[in-house]
């Protein structure tokens, strides 16, 4: 079975507790704090893989977790690094929050990789928290918690051109004509499960991707069939092909069936009407004439400056290189870049929420403290010596009104804040 949608449950790794130790050698009676620090948690990777077009990887398996940080030892010695998960998904997938349904990432484009989740920070050892008041910490700070979330994978086809239409009006042979797909192909009355992909090849390394996107019914925008599973899949496309039976072999009126699925989409995401369309008339080769009032009457209630209808023959190939040509033209003139789904759910962001923290001022260190869960896993999730870390660390703590905090607390231009053991200077 053709898999498009999946839900898991992804988990970065913990990071390893910093360790408490002390120097003991021969000669060295009082020696001071050497535990090291723990080892960064593993992240959480997803990643493109081109061999693949399911996500049949993730119908039986539903927790995937990197792994925890390794704990610091003695001697200044660092824990290992916790291995980081990467998950291979198919070009097109989009991974959103299975809660709220909003966007984290979608792998299309040049989106090739990318970190969904962060592993916990290493916890930093007793060496780091020696002061001139305390010269033997027996505190070390504990490794960043891992992160947990509940994902919803779904795989939108990435096609330029999609192919839409009632069942049986000859979409598949239509495919198999002008592409290197080969669909299977007979006078169904039910449709086609799974979409179908293939290339037109128009020579010199040119050419468009084409998807037969299964048949649609009446009430597809509410979920009715397979309705919501069919039409997410022409979001992406560019152009779309309508094919109707304009020999009407099955007694259907191909004008009704065009306002029918144009209803549909339009009830679905009203954006995909705006997308360029143009009509193939199938089955002509079951006109004696070659056209007929179907064809004549398609033109007079579809055709626009833009909107063509194409009489066309599946079966025969007549009129196939005019239609395949024209939307090619079309092609040709919009934008190359494939459309992708922007980020709206931040992951980093939410791992705070329902967290506490304190400021205080310690006199005798005559600095700022600011400690707490949430100071921590915060300190844990971003990378502070990068440049996009650091503004994330700004952000974060206006945000959250720890720079509020700190001035009620009268902190002053040049004054020092501490975090648990990593220290900055307070410019406003």
């Amino acid at each position: 079975m053709f898999a498009d949608t999946a839900k898991i449950i992804i988990k970065s790794g913990k990071g390893g507790d910093g360790h408490v130790s002390f120097r003991r050698e021969k000669y060295v009676p009082d020696g001071g704090p050497d535990g090291g620090d723990g080892g960064k948690g593993g992240d959480i990777i997803f990643e493109v893989d081109e061999s693949l077009n399911t996500l049949n990887d993730y119908r039986h398996r539903r927790k995937f977790a990197a792994q925890a940080g390794e704990e610091g030892g003695k001697k200044n010695c660092h824990g290992k690094k916790g291995q980081d998960l990467i998950l291979k998904v198919p070009a097109g997938t989009i991974i959103r929050d299975a809660d709220s349904d909003l966007v984290i990432a979608d792998m299309s484009g040049e989106n090739r990789r990318q970190i969904i989740l962060k592993g916990g920070r290493g916890g930093l050892g007793n060496q780091h928290f020696a002061t001139s008041t305390m010269q033997a910490p027996k505190y070390a700070q504990p490794g960043g918690d891992a992160v947990e979330l509940e994902v919803r994978l779904e795989l939108k086809v990435i096609a330029d051109v999609g192919l839409v239409g009632f069942p049986n009006v000859g979409k598949s042979t239509l495919l198999s004509r002008v592409t290197n797909a080969q669909p299977k192909i007979a006078n169904y009355h039910f449709t086609t499960l799974n979409p179908n992909l293939g290339v037109v090849d128009m020579g010199w390394g040119d050419g468009f991707v084409i998807a037969d996107i299964p048949g649609l019914i009446e009430g597809a925008s509410t979920g009715i069939g397979l309705g919501h599973e069919f039409l997410k899949h022409v979001q992406r496309c560019k152009v779309m092909i309508h094919m109707v039976d304009a020999a009407s072999v099955e007694g259907r009126d191909p004008i009704a069936d065009i306002h029918a699925i144009n209803q549909e989409l339009m009830a679905f995401d009203p954006k995909l009407l705006e997308k360029p369309q143009v009509i193939a008339a199938n089955k002509i080769d079951a006109i004696p004439e070659g056209e007929n009032e179907v064809i004549h009457a398609l033109r007079a209630e579809f055709e626009t400056g833009e909107q063509k209808v194409y009489p066309i023959s599946a079966v025969s190939g007549a009129g196939l290189d005019t239609l395949i040509g024209a939307v090619k033209k079309l092609l040709d003139e919009m934008d190359e870049a494939p459309y992708v789904y922007e980020q709206e759910y931040f992951p980093e962001l939410h791992v705070f929420e329902n967290e506490a923290y304190t400021v205080e001022y310690d006199a005798d260190e005559k600095e700022y403290v600011v400690e707490g869960p949430k100071i921590d896993k915060m300190l844990g999730y971003a990378n502070i010596e990068s440049e996009k870390g650091f503004l994330f660390f700004q952000k974060f703590l206006k945000e959250q009104g720890v720079l509020k905090k700190l001035e009620e607390q009268g902190i002053q231009d040049g004054d020092t804040v501490r975090m648990y053991g990593l220290r900055f200077d307070y410019y406003k």
